[in-house]
């Protein structure tokens, strides 16, 4: 199976991962299983493996838009392509899929600690605990991304029935990879989440380690794609008592000060990374442009005019990575995410006072004091939309918008039709099964009881 096989590549690559440990026994760690808890506690430091999350959505998103650029357009590789159009397919049969193959690597080294780290040696049991608890939030965040990439929106009358993708709970090598409902996912995230909080620290050495804020935040995140608002403006409220800290952004305008990087900036309260696709700076699309006001110091600090890229194009492109410090893109939940999805919530509860409150204190730190001007909405509608467009500019880049358009689409009043122009042929992108990435041909060769997304 091609699981399988991304399975004893990721045991053999962690054996390795605690190799670091000081030749202090006649046993080698390379030479026998896991068995001491700072065996399990080196696994989820692992960055390369922990901080992973999915690419593809930036550019399936409608942030981005190569229409004036044909140019761009020749550069994207055909699976780029495919992405980029919604085709029916995205890879070969030859091809894996790099987001799945790594979305799964992280979830067995979860389920290698959650099986385990219990009944490991020379730890305590509030240790243990904790690093039990972590893996369940790490895998709960990863499934949820796998979810709302490979399975249908989530939809309260057909989620039961709805192809979910498989839930893998123990590192077991031959299990079935049959598809249970998207409901079982969900069940499973909020299973996983809730049962972590309570043990998780308030505080962590740094975020790459969830602690109580990230797991009400993935919490609520996990909600506001259920579209379940109440439950998910509630848990960013949770989320937002452990940690609130907001950057002003106005003092990295000139570039004197160094914007942090992800593992140590306060917004980000758990630290997952998105690469650019195909490590190509992309131009953004002009009606995402068109939502800034050119004071905003977003717009300065995280575009650029495309002339200044290599390869140069027209218009505008994101320059988080590159801000950052070739840091990768952050697309972990933050502070800014859980101000806006609690907004959100209350608008749609007809708060709207609140809600322009969270959105204007967000706002404060986006600008230079002398540029900053308070919105104000008429009624809850207007409220609500100021809070989704804020939402664009805040996330953009980092392929979050692609499942705001996903739960989006079931709303007529909200649902955006996204149109584009590709090597002489017109796309449309409406509600639908386009909103979910095929499942790779060749992990289906590899494994038949896997079943296709209806496209």
């Amino acid at each position: 199976m091609k699981m399988k096989f991304v399975y004893i590549s990721l045991l053999a690559f962690s054996m390795g991962a605690v190799s670091c440990r000081k030749y202090v026994e006649v046993e080698q760690p390379n030479q026998r299983q896991f068995k001491y808890t700072a065996d399990f506690e080196k696994l989820l430091n692992n960055v390369d493996v922990m901080e992973r999350s999915a690419s593809m959505p930036i550019l399936s998103s409608d942030d981005i838009n190569l229409e004036s650029n044909t140019s761009m357009q020749n550069l994207l590789t055909n699976e780029l392509g495919n992405m980029y159009t919604w085709a029916d397919t995205y890879y070969t049969s030859d091809q894996s899929d790099a987001g799945w193959d790594a979305l799964y690597n992280l979830v067995y080294v979860c389920n290698q600690v959650t099986s385990f780290v219990m009944e490991s040696e020379n730890g305590t049991t509030l240790q243990k605990q904790r690093i039990y608890a972590e893996a369940q939030v790490q895998r709960a965040t990863t499934y949820l991304t796998l979810v709302n990439i490979y399975s249908r929106v989530y939809n309260s009358s057909s989620a039961a029935s709805d192809m979910g993708v498989p839930l893998l709970l123990s590192p077991d090598l031959f299990v079935s990879l049959q598809r249970p409902s998207v409901q079982a996912v969900y069940d499973q995230i909020i299973k996983d989440l809730t049962a972590a909080i309570p043990v998780l620290p308030d505080v962590t050495a740094n975020n790459l380690h969830p602690n109580k804020a990230a797991g009400y935040a993935v919490l609520a995140r996990t909600y506001l794609y259920m579209q379940r608002y109440p439950e998910a403006a509630e848990n960013a409220a949770k989320s937002l008592s452990y940690q609130s800290t907001l950057l002003n952004l106005g003092d990295y305008a000139d570039g004197a000060k160094a914007y942090p990087r992800r593992l140590e900036n306060p917004e980000v309260l758990m630290s997952k990374e998105a690469t650019r696709p195909g490590y190509l700076n992309l131009p953004l699309s002009s009606k995402l442009v068109n939502l800034f006001d050119t004071r905003d110091v977003r717009y300065s600090l995280f575009t650029r005019n495309g002339s200044t890229f290599q390869p140069a194009f027209t218009g505008r492109g994101s320059y988080r990575d590159m801000v950052f410090q070739y840091d990768n893109i952050a697309v972990g939940v933050s502070v800014p995410e859980m101000m806006l999805t609690q907004a959100e919530g209350l608008a749609r509860a007809g708060n709207t006072n609140d809600a322009m409150t969270l959105v204007n204190s967000l706002r404060q730190h986006r600008f230079k004091a002398a540029d900053y001007t308070a919105l104000t909405a008429a009624d809850a509608p207007a409220a609500l939309r100021i809070v989704l467009d804020e939402r664009r500019r805040e996330l953009f880049g980092t392929g979050l918008r692609w499942f705001d358009q996903r739960r989006l689409s079931r709303e007529p009043a909200l649902a955006e039709t996204v149109t584009r122009d590709f090597k002489g042929t017109t796309y449309t992108l409406t509600a639908g099964d386009r909103y979910v990435y095929p499942i790779p041909p060749k992990n289906i060769e590899l494994n038949p009881e896997l079943l296709q997304n209806p496209r």
